[in-house]
């Protein structure tokens, strides 16, 4: 679940957000973009990469026929006259994924992607009911969840399948290490785990440019989940690994193109409020288990305070579950004996 926090500190280049079927150019040869999503979080950033005698494509937007129409209206509008070279999917979330298959086809261009994301949206694609099975929906009651709130998660596969069009038969595979080449552009694929496997990242040396896809953001946190095929995984783990990589590997004053909201300069303090975030959170969870154990749902109202309705429960639990994972792994949580059939995790040493 997105969550608000302060970006003090970075500087936001670009503050004119393109119109729906409008560019804007960031760079040289480097055009931003957004496309509307029908949720909360009501837009998805695309880039176009200048590439010899056409453009490269950066990410797609869901598959439903208001995004086909706004892909149509740049192709007649700001990018006539010009071909769709390739297109790039760095994650296999349909506001990323959702039309690369129609794209693909409907502008005869390859796909490139990670192994992890091509396969991640086939699967989901092909047993999009897989997560209903019995000893998935039992993990999420044994954590304290409400049925209600079970069933809604165990049936997203049926709504990421009315998201995304089937994929192309093949793709290019990136791998992090692997050098790009785009027009004049030559791009170091980089990979971030957490919010999502294999998350792809591009990075310009030459230009200092960082298309950082959902795993740096300027306002908000990207969702960080535990799901029931990964039961004991450590995703917080991962993305906090993730972050201080980009830290260490990334120049500071790189221009930050994400996935979402403004592209910004500040990577560094971006990276440190982001981990500082999540200390926070675990502190807040360390605290509430001192003095008794407590069940993954107990602790949801603990880090989320305001009121959720049930698709914001399922995100605000499987985060939680994200965050006493991490604990479980160093040592800070250790799971208590199970009260009535449910987990309970206690502050390590607290008795």
């Amino acid at each position: 679940m997105a969550q608000k926090l302060p970006a003090v500190s970075l500087h936001f280049p670009f503050t004119d957000i393109p119109k729906t079927g409008e560019v804007v150019e960031v760079a040289p040869g480097l055009l931003w973009t957004r496309i509307p999503l029908p949720f909360r979080l009501d837009h998805v950033n695309i880039y176009l990469i200048e590439d010899d005698d056409g453009w490269a494509v950066v990410d797609t937007g869901v598959a439903d026929d208001a995004t086909r129409s706004v892909w149509r209206a740049l192709i007649s509008g700001p990018l006539a006259g010009r071909r769709l070279t390739r297109l790039i999917v760095t994650h296999y979330h349909p506001d990323h994924i959702g039309l690369a298959g129609w794209l693909c086809e409907e502008f005869g261009m390859p796909l490139l992607t990670s192994q992890t994301c091509y396969l991640g949206c086939i699967n989901i694609s092909l047993s999009p009911g897989a997560m209903e099975a019995r000893p998935y929906r039992d993990f999420y009651l044994r954590h304290g969840m409400t049925s209600e709130t079970a069933t809604l998660v165990s049936t997203q596969g049926h709504n990421y399948l009315r998201m995304v069009t089937p994929l192309p038969l093949t793709f290019q595979r990136l791998v992090a290490g692997d050098v790009l080449s785009i027009g004049r552009r030559r791009f170091s694929v980089l990979s971030g785990d957490g919010h999502a496997p294999e998350q792809l990242m591009l990075h310009c040396a030459e230009d200092n440019i960082l298309l950082a896809a959902d795993q740096v953001l300027a306002k908000i946190t990207p969702n960080i989940s535990v799901w029931a095929v990964d039961p004991e995984g450590d995703p917080l783990g991962l993305y906090l690994r993730s972050l201080r990589a980009l830290e260490s590997g990334i120049p500071a004053e790189v221009l930050v193109l994400p996935g979402h909201q403004l592209p910004f300069v500040g990577l560094h303090r971006r990276c440190r409020e982001l981990i500082e975030h999540h200390e926070d959170r675990c502190a807040l969870i360390a605290h509430a288990c001192r003095s008794d154990a407590k069940s993954v749902a107990d602790l949801v109202p603990v880090v989320f305070t305001r009121e959720l309705d049930p698709h914001q429960l399922s995100f605000a639990f499987s985060e939680v579950h994200a965050h006493v994972n991490h604990m479980i792994r160093r040592g800070d949580l250790i799971w208590a004996e199970p009260r009535q059939g449910m987990m309970r995790a206690r502050l390590a040493g607290a008795g």
